[in-house]
């Protein structure tokens, strides 16, 4: 047999995708180069690995088979890599991260600079609804997990990063009266996040201290696709600043003010109090102590 680590990797993101052309993407290949990788690695077999009904790819008990068996090559490639970078001095290994959606926002800034000197770091990172974070957080399948409201169900060490902001905004468009005051959230078809969303739980304990009565329009799964339904004038939400700071600027959206807004948490990384990390993971927590001012600085001017 001559299949290559290449194919084996392919093909265990098919398994993962259940499709060759979202398995190309997360790969950025074609979809042909896709194809024809798995088509040469099916070539060792007599034994199917995939079938094709319809127009949609299933994988065979044998090909669940070889996947499990490719992740396992994959894993010990992997350590010894990280073995060999270790013995020369270099950090190395596999730093595992879950965020919540809206975090994608923030969280690249502080790994950008630490990933580009430690190019034998790996970096596995889940971006997630706030309920799979925790649940990946407390099954200690992550190093650390980067929220805005705190697991209270889980005893975890936190180191902040900044702050999180959120203002009530509308479509640019959108004439309103300044300086109204706080009923006008009363009067608005508001856009909600799902339920256990810590932006949706923001939202909701402010308007509940406010003893304050919305009409929730509708309910949508992530911050950017609020974002967009508000461009649209489907309705107003209150968002963190940081994932619409380049609507505001180039006027798709408006910020409302009045009082009591904005809201404020922060977004902090945390993980399990008495967790021992791994040596990676012990280093990009120094890095970042190190030198999160300096990002803020840079990344989020006016922060």
């Amino acid at each position: 047999m001559h299949y290559t680590l290449n194919q084996l990797r392919i093909f265990r993101m098919i398994v993962e995708k259940k499709s060759i052309t979202k398995a190309a993407e997360a790969l950025h290949l074609t979809q042909p180069a896709v194809s024809i990788q798995l088509r040469k690695l099916q070539d060792q077999f007599d034994i199917p690995l995939t079938e094709v009904i319809g127009r949609k790819i299933y994988i065979t008990d044998f090909g669940y088979e070889i996947a499990d068996a490719a992740d396992r090559i994959m894993d010990e490639v992997s350590a010894i890599k990280h073995r060999a970078a270790s013995h020369q001095g270099k950090i190395s290994g596999r730093l595992k991260l879950a965020i919540v959606s809206t975090a994608k926002y923030v969280m690249p800034f502080f790994l950008s600079d630490f990933l580009s000197n430690n190019e034998d770091v790996e970096l596995e990172m889940d971006v997630t609804n706030k309920a799979k974070v925790v649940e990946s957080l407390g099954a200690n399948e992550v190093d650390f997990a980067l929220v805005s409201v705190l697991p209270e169900q889980l005893q975890c060490e936190t180191e902040t990063l900044m702050e999180n902001r959120l203002y009530l905004v509308g479509p640019a468009g959108i004439d309103i009266e300044e300086h109204q005051d706080i009923h006008l959230l009363e009067s608005l078809p508001l856009i909600f996040r799902e339920s256990g969303s810590a932006t949706r739980r923001t939202m909701e304990e402010f308007t509940n201290q406010q003893s304050l009565q919305v009409n929730i329009k509708m309910e949508l799964t992530s911050n950017e696709a609020v974002k967009q339904a508000v461009i649209a004038g489907l309705g107003f939400s209150i968002m963190p600043l940081i994932g619409i700071r380049n609507e505001l600027n180039s006027g798709r959206l408006k910020i409302i003010e009045i009082p009591g807004l904005p809201l404020v948490t922060s977004w902090n990384l945390v993980w399990l109090k008495g967790k021992q990390p791994a040596p990676v993971a012990s280093a990009f927590l120094e890095d970042l102590r190190k030198n999160k001012s300096k990002i803020i600085t840079k990344a989020f001017p006016g922060f």
